[in-house]
């Protein structure tokens, strides 16, 4: 028989406390930004402490599952050998309802996340999750492609699940930390040395050891509590369903990856991808953000002599959008953003070009994203030198025109509708 200690494991006690430090630093985060996130003056903060909320709900899951591991492979100090056998059946049972909450509320958030819906206005949502900006999380896909009308019930059962295990968790802390003090300064047992080392630990016989039938009914016992807090409230908050429902959208066809082209009958140009760049910017929750696209491929013919034959087609790899921001990126890759998994590019193509004086000149084309097409007019400048060439320009779209973002921010709420785009390309002639 392996022997008990009169403490828990160091490994136990620094998990022990990290999530309980986590816990309590969640609850008052997330009051606040349920009510802050409609307030369009603490929208910017707001959804940077919703990004920071679910970094830690993950958190939490992965220590949770660490320490159920740990205590599945480490005996734990034994209780007093004078508590009533209805305490310890007591104390038992809080602990296999904490653990039950530890997985349920970063579980039931990530449901909620995964619904691309916000309860708080009751719309579409679609916002990505990454860990502390560091790396994606995804989505749990099976609610995520849903229909709006599950993902729109989903939402809410998730959101009333998970508030109502808030309180449960309030509640079980408050009966935690009141048995451990009663223990330390009325029983005087040592049980809250189990957890702080530096406390001096009780010299009394522990209790005996319960048989397999009372250990399962402690679990069970804990579990239940925290599936009568998560699933019975969480029912209970569901809303009642709209009078009008939503028909889902039938996904478009996938286009093809590129088109031919057609050269132009100017001098043809070979672009240096490494001096050259695409890139983006505008703002996101009132903060300006700017990026760039990593891959993308350009086909030049342009002479200011030949105007006429002069032309130009870019092709973008849209997966490849980056912002520096994890979250962003990940949101630009979904299915009301750029789509990648069924549009994998985007392309531009002028065939029509116009000189505006010295070095400035216009081209005049078509955009295509996804399934949107519209026309633009890129002003830019040209500059040669022994063949090499430095091209500027920059533009203004309209996402909304481009069927970006228009399920969650129609209105622009949260990224601006104007995108401002930016070209600089170094080239060489050809030959």
């Amino acid at each position: 028989m392996t022997a008990r200690p009169s403490r828990y494991s160091a490994v136990a006690i620094a998990l022990h406390w990290l999530i309980a430090i986590a816990i309590v630093a969640m609850i008052p985060m997330g009051w606040w930004m349920s009510d802050a996130i409609a307030e369009p003056t603490n929208q910017a903060l707001a959804y940077r402490v919703f990004q920071i909320h679910k970094s830690i709900g993950f958190l939490i899951l992965a220590l949770t599952a660490l320490r159920i591991l740990w205590r599945l492979t480490h005996p734990v100090p034994a209780l007093p050998g004078r508590m009533k056998g209805w305490e310890q059946f007591a104390a038992r049972a809080t602990h296999a309802a904490f653990y039950g909450l530890m997985l349920a509320l970063p579980l039931t958030g990530w449901v909620y996340v995964s619904t691309g819906w916000a309860v708080t206005t009751d719309t579409p949502l679609a916002v990505a999750t990454s860990w502390f900006g560091l790396f994606s999380i995804p989505h749990l896909p099976w609610i995520e492609h849903a229909s709006d009308a599950v993902r729109r019930t989903t939402a809410w059962m998730a959101m009333g699940a998970h508030g109502k295990l808030a309180w449960g968790a309030i509640v079980l802390i408050v009966l935690h930390v009141g048995a451990a003090l009663k223990h330390q300064f009325l029983d005087r047992d040592g049980v809250l040395s189990h957890m702080i080392p530096a406390l001096p630990h009780g010299e009394e016989a522990g209790a005996a050891e319960p048989g397999a039938a009372t250990r399962w009914a402690e679990r069970l016992a804990g579990l239940a509590l925290v599936a009568v807090i998560g699933v019975a409230f969480g029912l209970a908050a569901r809303p009642a369903p709209k009078t009008t429902e939503t028909a889902a959208a039938s996904a478009p066809a996938p286009v093809a990856v590129d088109e031919a082209v057609a050269p132009g009958t100017a001098a043809a140009w070979t672009v240096d991808r490494a001096a050259s760049s695409i890139e983006f910017s505008g703002t996101h929750a009132g903060n300006a953000f700017k990026g760039r696209f990593e891959q993308w491929e350009a086909q030049v013919w342009f002479d200011p002599a030949d105007l006429a034959g002069s032309k130009a087609v870019v092709t973008v790899r849209t997966s490849t959008a980056k912002t520096g921001d994890a979250t962003q990126e990940g949101s630009l890759t979904g299915v009301e953003w750029f789509d990648p998994e069924t549009y994998p590019t985007a392309r531009f193509e002028a065939a029509s070009f116009k000189a505006l004086g010295g070095d400035r000149y216009e081209a005049t084309g078509t955009l295509r994203i996804k399934t949107a097409t519209v026309p633009v007019v890129l002003p830019f400048t040209f500059d040669e030198a022994n063949g090499t060439a430095a091209v500027a320009g920059r533009l203004e779209l309209d996402r909304t025109a481009l069927n970006l973002g228009m399920t969650s921010d129609a209105g622009g709420d949260w990224v601006s509708k104007a995108i401002g785009v930016e070209i600089k390309v170094k080239a060489s002639r050809a030959g």
